[in-house]
């Protein structure tokens, strides 16, 4: 396996640039399988860090495939937070 391999390329969930490029290769995913798939895009930041990583590696893979075709998005990341502070006592 090589360096480039080896890449972390979604920090939260640990998916490297091999795993991506061989499940891509092997399914011929869409956007949203791939993600499905190795859960690059899903951890704590919400896809933020590793959306365009993704992206490319989806372009590469499939031929023709544009930016505009490619339908994930940015999910802000969830806190959890007490009945309380929603609620508003104090």
């Amino acid at each position: 396996m090589s360096t480039i391999e080896k890449m972390i390329i979604c920090r939260c969930e640990e998916v490297s640039y091999g795993e991506l490029q061989a499940t891509a290769n092997e399914h011929k995913c869409t956007a949203r399988e791939l993600k499905l798939r190795t859960r690059a895009g899903m951890g704590f930041c919400g896809g933020r860090t590793c959306r365009v990583a993704v992206d490319r590696v989806i372009e590469s893979v499939i031929p023709g495939t544009k930016q505009a075709d490619i339908p994930l998005k940015y999910q802000p990341p969830v806190r959890p937070v007490t009945f309380g502070t929603v609620g508003g006592n104090k």
